[in-house]
């Protein structure tokens, strides 16, 4: 009789542990909240168009890459997926001034070059070393700790310009980083697409995965990859259950024997997965008493562990709008829960057909939240939450207008979001998309996967290694069932 894995939350996570689990032989069952799974990975119609919640980027699209073969197995991309026909980063608007980061490299560093002659020598170094970071991956064969000589060696090997990249950048952030050009515009450009807190080699990481073709954008989106990933968890023979809430985890003298459900059904398992927040799985479905000291910690310390999220807003508009990919600007300084900000971005989705009626196009706008925004947020009473967010989506949407004058007229409101929506949806911490920030001269945190004092509860999700997201999230849960392997005394490579 095969063994029983039943997992708690639906996300990329939670739908990667049952896939792996069922392809180690497996008996896997799913419980998710919602009535739909891919948690954070998730888009949504308004007023006959689709807004996208996730995929900026999908890092793990270039061939025979390690992350790539994990993506195929989950049924997220195949041969045959087609993508965006995209051919930049982001573009930024400064005193009178813009550049854009393109895919091409040599096309970038010419257009800095001519926007701001006087950081030549960091402009040319920027570049250099996001050639270096091209050889970034994420190591998705398994879990780090799980790591022999020889695969800390290969993984050595296959990153070989990295350790060059976390010598000149690795120290500080992006604020600092941003410091070492006297240009304006190449300050903004360098600090404002991230939080300027994040370590300075999240940048040139992040970009390098464009650059080097290894982060394309699937069409369809972030719905309809969760949509392709839970078709290939049902065609394996797994069990989903959707709108059904787990109460807790069923603890018996130090060893998990299953879950409750919020209804009362109680559901016996051999294992159990935690493919939610860690806040949830710590402090609802086990009591606080198993969290690590620090994460409790780190909890406790916000400011020196601090998650982003954002309010954001979607609108429709003729595609005409003259904005292309991902537009930062100069605005109106515009207050936003605690945070103030003089300059926004938009990102225009004319690239996706589908998501809205012919001749239109949707784009949205991130206004970056922090802890004390969504603490700023969580005050509210009700009614107020929802003036709230009508009065700063007009805002917004007056700044829009400003910088794009072609959208006076054209522009209509489709939906607008919290950090709070983030929570209720998905039970995120803060309202956070991410893991912690990782900051400069601040302990980083790090997961077992395993909770301590508690035999058979493994943990998946992109919590488990920062700095979190989809590749992340997908690793983790094949890392969980590696983890039961390993204790059955099994062979792990899966």
């Amino acid at each position: 009789m095969k063994k029983k894995i039943v997992v708690i939350g639906g996300g990329i996570g939670g739908l990667s542990a049952g896939i792996y689990a069922l392809k180690a032989g497996y008996d896997a069952v799913i419980y998710e909240k919602n009535p739909v799974t891919g948690g954070e990975c998730m888009g949504w119609n308004r007023k006959g168009c689709h807004i996208d919640n996730c995929i900026h980027w999908l890092t793990g699209t270039a061939a025979d890459t390690p992350l790539r073969q994990l993506w195929e197995t989950l049924g997220a991309i195949d041969e045959n997926t087609r993508y965006a026909k995209t051919d930049r980063f982001y573009t930024t608007r400064s005193g009178g001034k813009e550049a854009t980061l393109w895919k091409d490299l040599d096309r970038t560093e010419k257009e800095l070059l001519e926007a701001a002659p006087e950081d030549e020598a960091e402009i040319r170094k920027f570049i250099q070393y996001v050639r270096y970071s091209e050889a970034c991956t994420v190591p998705v064969d398994k879990p780090m700790d799980m790591m022999s000589i020889g695969d800390y060696i290969k993984l050595g090997k296959s990153m070989a310009n990295m350790p060059k990249v976390m010598k000149e950048y690795g120290k500080i952030d992006l604020r600092q980083l941003a410091e070492r050009f006297r240009s304006p515009l190449m300050r903004k450009i360098i600090a404002n697409y991230m939080p300027p807190e994040y370590m300075a080699y999240s940048l040139l990481v992040s970009y390098a995965t464009m650059t080097s073709g290894n982060g394309e954008i699937p069409v369809g989106g972030s719905l309809a990859m969760t949509e392709r990933i839970t078709a290939r968890f049902r065609e394996m023979g797994g069990e989903l259950h959707t709108s059904a809430p787990v109460k807790k985890i069923i603890a018996e003298n130090g060893t998990a024997k299953g879950i409750e459900l919020a209804s009362g059904e109680k559901i016996t398992a051999d294992y159990v997965i935690s493919a939610v927040d860690m806040s949830l799985l710590y402090g609802r479905f086990l009591d606080r008493s198993y969290t690590p000291k620090d994460w409790a910690a780190a909890y406790d310390r916000y400011k020196d562990y601090p998650v982003m999220s954002g309010f954001q807003t979607a609108f429709i508009t003729d595609d005409s709008f003259s904005g292309e990919g991902t537009v930062f600007f100069d605005c109106e300084p515009i207050k936003i829960g605690t945070r103030s900000c003089d300059m926004m971005s938009v990102k225009n989705y004319s690239y996706e057909k589908s998501f809205a009626p012919e001749g239109k196009t949707v784009i949205q706008t991130n206004i970056a939240q922090y802890d004390a925004d969504f603490i700023y947020w969580k005050s509210l009473s009700k009614e107020e939450y929802k003036a709230k967010k009508q009065e700063y989506a007009g805002e917004i949407a007056k700044r829009l207008i400003k910088e794009f004058p072609g959208l006076d007229g054209k522009l209509e409101l489709l939906d607008c979001w919290t950090p709070l929506t983030y929570e209720r949806y998905c039970g995120a911490y803060h309202g956070a998309y991410m893991a912690f920030i990782t900051k400069p001269g601040v302990k980083k945190l790090s997961c077992s996967g395993t909770v301590r004092g508690l035999k058979n509860v493994y943990i998946a999700g992109q919590w488990i290694m920062s700095p979190g997201g989809l590749p992340v999230a997908a690793a983790s849960g094949k890392f969980a069932v590696q983890r039961i392997l390993k204790k059955e005394k099994r062979p792990t490579d899966i």
